[in-house]
């Protein structure tokens, strides 16, 4: 057993700990301005996951740009069966690719649908209330409050766990209030006049194209609804209500889809007693305070947006979630579900973060869009087993465009991996066994099955890296790309592990073999490359090679062979430079230098992302907002994946989850001396917290949710037991602990160095 100094005395454990009680946001990470936005991209963004709304400045209005989760036309485009995994590889063969373009991209680039659809914006003529003298998003509250010279103030905000948003006027000017009254204005279905906007932010065509019917707006007293039919009679609505009390003015709205819109019978008050319980509990979760404001603030600003976006029962995050672009146009990219990319990003720090409910949002749309990919998989790929296409609609079925990676063959081992990871931050027998296990299990048979065992090697029979060389036929290999084989060994690894967990011993050893059989990385002087005899060429915004680095923690940084394969890759990476990156590719490059220890260069790439890719209310732009300093890409189409990876290479500093063990403060930056965090996760459903001071790592605490063992690697040799109630410690080598604890269990380390 470990040799402990000494104990520290009950009061003295109380008042070293009082940082562990977990804190609301403060003040300094809200948005507040002296302004309304000028531009819906730089909006204030509420939401609860299912509806949002964003609220800014047109031209004399107030404006909310209204949202629901599941506004989607859905008329298909893609023709899947005209065409099947084996013909494209025929074609490729015969490098006759042209058809292959017209049948599976085509489509995409030149039809409207399928696409979300935003609904409508509510405004407020501003014309008598003088200017604003504050803009204020709370955080914490998930509330906009924004002060006019006048003294009139508004409020609002998108209730957490009821479909309706709420705003609110008060101390409005006498010669204000008969003239101030909802307004609502409906987006260009019909065939009329387009209102496409052009600012820079890669949308698609005006919405005229789709070809609606004109909708209906009803005003009867205080109250407009909007009826709009969009395809093959579905509709939605949007209802707003109102009333009008002295100086105040107090109102609701909602969005409804394929059913009448309805509001609750009377409105509760702005301050919404259990929307303010809801953020309350979210905000619990997990907490940290850095040496960087600016990061800092990043940090809590990315974790709010998970909060709005995220909620039981709403669809996955899509590119833009419930925030699609108010501009007269089709979304970028059409607000659709990227999986090879956007989607699994948008997840990264749930986990580590301690929001398994909102991590859960993404399994749970998977597993309701399953039947659908288990018939695309069967049709597609002419086998059983479970794969999902990386371009997809809210109902699963397959967009097409550069099909290399939206039907690529390894999305669903990328997607398994959101199962793996909600059963091992969790420990959830209940989870592992109707989710985790079937779900990983039916991707594994689809993967043995599209593979070609030769000579004992299994092989793919085309291999892609996205985005490497976009949609040539070269972007197709007839080898394994690192990306395919990184997630065809992580997917082997994972169900080998589930069906053991399920008791399956057979069907362990089955995937095991299976896993023995794939090849090695391919490996040379430039580290980890594309394919075997292609290296990565030049600067390139999807790090598709390096999956086996990060999200997959394949390489442990910790392993002689492993460190030199990251180091290599790294290092051939900044001599590429960065100049085709997008702002996801800084989020991401910080988890791929803290997994190796590079903390001060993983620090940088935080600090660009915040400066450079991300308007003032902190969206991801995807482009660099200061005209090229560090990427060729200046437009500003708003996606949220590089936000939510960013939270997540915040958090890849302070503790990682790798090859069956958890590390605490694995990659501080030189400059930071005092930091906190508290509770954030590991595999294994442990809950860590942890102080340094001045430098020194003062204390970690850590908390067996479920109980179990664990393996720490804590980041001193020697340590000391500060408190300890139900945990048993052992330390088996230089830095290494191991936990044995009940449920509950908890213990208390500090330095006995």
């Amino acid at each position: 057993m470990l040799n402990f100094l000494y104990r520290l005395p009950a009061i003295a454990f109380c008042t070293l700990f009082t940082f562990f009680v977990t804190a609301q946001p403060r003040a300094k990470h809200n948005l507040e301005f002296d302004h309304l936005a000028p531009r819906w991209d730089e909006a204030m963004p509420l939401g609860n996951g299912m509806l949002g709304t964003l609220v800014w400045q047109k031209n004399d209005r107030l404006r909310l740009s209204l949202d629901r989760a599941d506004l989607w036309d859905e008329r298909k485009a893609l023709d899947l069966s005209k065409f099947s995994f084996r013909w494209v590889e025929q074609q490729v063969l015969k490098k006759d690719y042209k058809p292959v373009q017209q049948l599976g991209d085509w489509p995409y680039d030149h039809t409207p649908y399928p696409t979300k659809l935003p609904a409508a914006a509510l405004q407020f003529n501003l014309k008598d209330l003088g200017a604003v003298v504050s803009n204020k998003l709370d955080i914490a509250t998930a509330m906009n409050t924004v002060v006019f010279r006048s003294g009139a103030l508004f409020r609002s905000y998108v209730h957490a766990t009821q479909q309706a948003g709420y705003f609110e006027f008060e101390n409005l000017p006498a010669t204000v209030t008969h003239l101030l009254i909802p307004e609502l204005e409906i987006h260009n279905y019909n065939s009329g006049r387009s209102a496409a906007e052009n600012d820079n932010s890669h949308s698609g065509e005006g919405l005229e194209k789709l070809g609606y019917a004109k909708g209906t707006v009803t005003a009867v007293n205080n109250s407009i609804r909007y009826h709009q039919p969009t395809y093959q009679h579905h509709y939605f609505e949007v209802l707003v209500r109102w009333t009008k009390t002295g100086n105040r003015l107090t109102g609701a709205w909602t969005i409804s889809n394929d059913e009448a819109a309805v509001l609750p019978a009377s409105n509760p008050t702005i301050n919404g007693q259990s929307h303010r319980q809801w953020w309350t509990r979210f905000w619990s979760q997990s907490a940290v305070q850095l040496p960087d404001a600016a990061i800092e603030k990043q940090y809590y600003l990315e974790l709010y947006k998970l909060g709005a976006v995220s909620r039981k029962g709403a669809p996955a995050i899509t590119l833009q979630a419930v925030w699609t672009a108010d501009n007269g146009s089709l979304p970028p990219w059409k607000g659709d579900f990227h999986n090879d990319l956007n989607t699994q990003l948008s997840y990264w720090p749930a986990y580590t973060g301690n929001h398994l409910q909102e991590a859960a949002t993404f399994t749970d749309w998977l597993w309701k869009i399953r039947q659908k990919n288990l018939q695309y998989t069967r049709q597609y790929f002419e086998v059983a087993g479970l794969n999902v296409p990386g371009v997809v609609t809210l109902n699963g079925d397959p967009m097409g465009g550069w099909i290399q990676y939206s039907l690529s063959p390894t999305v669903g081992a990328w997607c398994a991996q959101h199962f793996y990871w909600q059963w091992k931050y969790s420990m959830d027998d209940v989870f592992l066994k109707t989710r985790a296990y079937p779900y990983i299990h039916d991707a594994a048979v689809y993967l043995e099955q599209i593979t070609r065992l030769q000579h004992g090697v299994r092989k793919l029979p085309l291999s892609s890296s996205p985005e490497y060389n976009d949609n040539a036929i070269t972007a197709w290999f007839l080898d394994w790309t690192n990306y395919d084989l990184a997630l065809a060994k992580f997917l082997f690894t994972a169900a080998a592990e589930t069906a053991a967990a399920m008791k399956q011993p057979a069907e362990a050893a089955r995937w095991k073999q299976t896993l023995a059989e794939l090849p090695a990385y391919n490996v040379n002087e430039t580290g980890l490359t594309v394919a075997p005899g292609q290296n990565m060429e030049s600067s390139h915004r999807h790090f598709s090679p390096y999956m086996a680095i990060y999200p997959l923690a394949l390489l442990d940084v910790n392993r002689p062979e492993d460190k030199n394969i990251l180091e290599k890759s790294l290092r051939h990476i900044e001599a590429k430079g960065t100049r085709a990156w997008c702002g996801y590719s800084f989020s991401w490059m910080a988890s791929l230098y803290a997994r190796a220890y590079q903390a001060d260069s993983a620090l940088r790439q935080l600090q660009i992302f915040a400066a450079n890719f991300c308007s003032s209310n902190s969206f991801h732009l995807n482009g660099d907002q200061k005209g090229g300093q560090y990427s060729g890409f200046t437009y500003r189409p708003f996606t949220l994946e590089g936000n939510f990876a960013f939270a997540q290479g915040v958090q890849e500093l302070l503790l990682q989850s790798r090859q069956g063990y958890a590390e605490v403060f694995p990659a501080v930056p030189s400059g930071w001396k005092n930091i906190r965090f508290t509770n954030l996760r590991t595999e294994g459903a442990f809950l860590v917290s942890g102080q340094m001071e001045k430098g020194a790592i003062s204390s970690i605490k850590i908390v067996a949710e479920k109980g179990g063992r664990a393996l720490f690697k804590l980041p001193f040799s020697k340590c000391r037991i500060l408190s300890q109630q139900n945990m048993q410690l052992k330390q088996t080598r230089n830095g290494f602990v191991e936990l044995q604890g009940k449920p509950g269990g908890m213990v208390v380390l500090g330095s006995a160095n």
